[in-house]
């Protein structure tokens, strides 16, 4: 039986290894990963917060379920979460994403 720690632990690793799946060009959203994991989607950003690989595990290609950077993203900000995507190919409108187009399905 994992302990505490143990679980958190391996809930870290699962958000984490789910991301870094999200190809180039693509997203996916708090709930989706949350939904896989069962946690809150809060936890899943709480977990991104603290991304302690940024250039392995794409934290920007995680979006709110309106298709929407966050503001408070924690390596530069809405403007890099919006920007990064963008350099791979995707286009925000109004600040928004596609998710029918640019959603990753797992």
């Amino acid at each position: 039986m994992l302990n505490a720690a143990n679980k958190k632990s391996e809930i870290f690793r699962e958000v984490h290894e789910l991301v870094s799946q999200i190809p180039r060009g693509k997203v996916a959203t708090y709930g989706d990963i949350a939904d896989i994991v069962l946690i809150n989607p809060r936890y899943v950003g709480y977990i991104l917060h603290h991304n302690p690989s940024p250039g392995r595990i794409p934290c920007h290609r995680i979006v709110d379920s309106r298709g929407k950077a966050a503001a408070n993203f924690a390596f530069g900000g809405g403007d890099a979460q919006e920007y990064l995507p963008t350099s791979e190919g995707l286009i925000f409108t109004h600040h928004k994403l596609d998710l029918v187009r640019y959603r990753h399905t797992f």
